[in-house]
């Protein structure tokens, strides 16, 4: 029997897991991924940690016995733990951890953070989380300049996702200029794909054969950017001095509608040098499931700029809708932080 997952690493999309929790550390359910399932990589956010956390017991006794902390720092603390110990786990390859999403508008704050995450966990395989908002981009080329490797989050439209390869790069100028080491700098992209869909398809008709087109579309002229950024003279540069690509992650990419192949964001979104973290869900159902069918991005890239076309005559303005979900995206990792502070104080408190 095929293995997909194998097959879809062959094509050169890294297999990452979009969960982490102290049961999978404790349990060798990750150690199971990594060595059977293709698994490189791992990522969390602040939905993951509030999940992880909040509905666990395995945290309660580290909680109380640093009950004197604020609860800030109890969760930098937890949650630090974790991610050191699953950067242990996957040794040569990653693991991501994410800054206070309420910072998302605080290019300064979401810098020292950043920096103090970087100095907690001490691992040279992380990837710091820096939302692509407008006030994160100097903070991306920031936390690049002085070595720090970076997820770039929450990318929801083309245009933006230009504008992090372009704040990675400036950040690996300022690196060079500096006559500092950037082979073992790294960052990802990570290019929000199923929730494009989950809010255009609502306003296209029942029967519309648009329906589903949107978010595959947009991840595919992404990763056309992407090749286009790589083609640079500037870019030329920067290699030959040495520097790592900024992968393209596709994140986001278990599906919302029933109705869909439940693959359909891994299967059709395959190509070199990108990575795609999914939930256990996905990557389950892509393993029993999932059809290789090749390198589908590139097959696609004529079919997905005539879609975006279509859904422009058809009304659709995907930039007012990736800006929505920009805004919404950051407002649900604040949600989900404020519940893991409840969480925390709750148990600190003895509740």
């Amino acid at each position: 029997m095929a293995n997909t997952l194998a097959e879809i690493s062959q094509a050169g999309v890294a297999v990452w897991l979009d969960d982490l929790s102290r049961e999978r550390l404790q349990d060798n359910s990750l150690t199971n991924l990594i060595k059977h399932d293709s698994v490189v990589g791992v990522t969390t956010n602040p939905s993951i940690f509030s999940a992880a956390i909040g509905k666990s017991s395995l945290y309660r006794e580290d909680i109380i016995a640093n009950k004197t902390l604020s609860i800030e720092e109890i969760i930098m603390r937890l949650t630090t733990d974790d991610v050191r110990k699953a950067c242990d786990l996957f040794q040569e390859t990653y693991k991501n951890i994410e800054v206070d999403p309420r910072f998302a508008h605080d290019t300064q704050a979401t810098i020292e953070q950043g920096k103090e995450l970087w100095r907690l966990i001490d691992r040279p395989n992380l990837f710091i989380k820096v939302p692509a908002t407008i006030e994160g981009l100097p903070a991306i080329t920031q936390l690049i300049a002085e070595g720090i490797s970076v997820n770039v989050t929450l990318i929801f439209s083309v245009e933006r996702y230009k504008q992090v390869l372009a704040a990675y790069a400036d950040g690996l100028n300022k690196l060079t200029a500096a006559g500092r080491p950037v082979d073992e700098v790294f960052s990802v992209a990570s290019f929000f794909v199923s929730r494009v869909d989950t809010a255009v398809d609502p306003l296209l008709p029942a029967d519309s054969k648009l329906r589903g087109s949107a978010a595959i579309s947009n991840a595919v002229m992404a990763y056309d950017a992407f090749q286009s950024f790589e083609a640079s003279a500037a870019w030329k540069n920067l290699k030959s001095a040495g520097c790592n690509s900024q992968r393209p992650l596709w994140a986001s990419t278990g599906v919302k509608d029933p109705s869909y192949d439940p693959n359909r964001y891994v299967i059709d979104l395959i190509a070199p040098n990108t990575v795609n973290t999914m939930p256990e869900q996905t990557l389950e159902s892509v393993k029993k499931t999932g059809v290789f069918k090749g390198p589908t991005i590139n097959n696609n890239l004529a079919l997905a700029k005539s879609n975006l076309a279509r859904l422009a005559l058809a009304g659709i303005d995907l930039d007012k809708i990736t800006k929505e979900l920009e805004i919404d995206g950051v407002k649900k990792f604040e949600m989900a932080w404020l519940e893991l502070m409840n969480s925390v104080r709750t148990v600190s408190a003895g509740i």
